[in-house]
């Protein structure tokens, strides 16, 4: 029976140059992503003016000044059309079309509150902490839970932990899927004594929001079941979108 996967995609940019087109060159491919908003966040480079040249398709909302990535994400909120929000970070490298196709697919087909894009090829200190789920800014979620989410004091870095707590708060059905895609580390982008002093601000943020506990207790339980999809991969046309 068909079923409607249409979705939006919300992707957040600050003076990323060429790295947002990256995605962009992919995302607008996919053919259940319905809606593509780009929230430009205060950026000072001509990034918004080519998405609005070589993109006219995609919804460009210019923030005046930088607010933050849950700024961004809020703003780009108000414009999303459709119940499937997924997330994209602006500076990812390797994006696999047919991964995203299957995680728009996977998130009905099982009933999922939440599907994480698990970072697998992030390095191993990411992983140690599985910051690879937790703190992945690729995952799709529902529209009305991060309404909610979002209309609570979460600013800059603090986006995914506050999802997460939402999610295991409410006890939410979460599941994760390989995700072959990678960051570009802040330390490439603005250089190392001014990457690392970002790092460690994210990182400062995170755990003065979420606390230590929530922290040891995300580590330990939360989003630890992967999707089975298997299925979407031998059996892929027996299910259709409606777009």
């Amino acid at each position: 029976m068909p079923i409607n996967i249409r979705t939006t995609c919300i992707i957040p940019f600050y003076n990323e140059e060429y790295r947002v087109f990256q995605v962009l060159e992919v995302v607008t491919e996919i053919k259940n992503i319905a809606q593509i908003i780009c929230v430009d966040d205060g950026s000072d480079d001509d990034t918004a003016d080519l998405i609005e040249q070589y993109y006219p398709q995609v919804k460009l909302i210019r923030l005046p000044y930088n607010q933050g990535k849950a700024a961004a994400i809020r703003h780009g909120l108000k414009h999303a059309k459709y119940e499937n929000i997924l997330l994209m970070d602006a500076d990812l490298q390797s994006i696999n079309k047919s991964e995203v196709e299957k995680a728009i697919r996977a998130i009905t087909h099982y009933n999922l509150d939440m599907l994480i894009l698990r970072r697998i090829n992030a390095p191993w200190f990411v992983k140690f902490d599985r910051g690879d789920i937790l703190l992945s800014g690729e995952r799709i979620v529902k529209k009305k839970d991060l309404i909610k989410i979002l209309n609570q004091e979460v600013n800059r870095y603090q986006v995914e932990l506050a999802i997460n707590l939402y999610m295991q708060k409410h006890k939410r059905n979460v599941r994760w899927m390989p995700w072959s895609a990678t960051n570009t580390y802040k330390a490439k982008k603005i250089g190392i004594v001014e990457g690392y002093k970002k790092e460690f601000e994210m990182f400062t943020d995170i755990v003065l929001y979420a606390g230590f506990k929530n922290i040891v207790k995300q580590i330990s339980s939360f989003a630890t079941k992967k999707v089975d999809y298997d299925y979407l991969i031998e059996y892929p046309q027996s299910e259709e979108s409606s777009v």
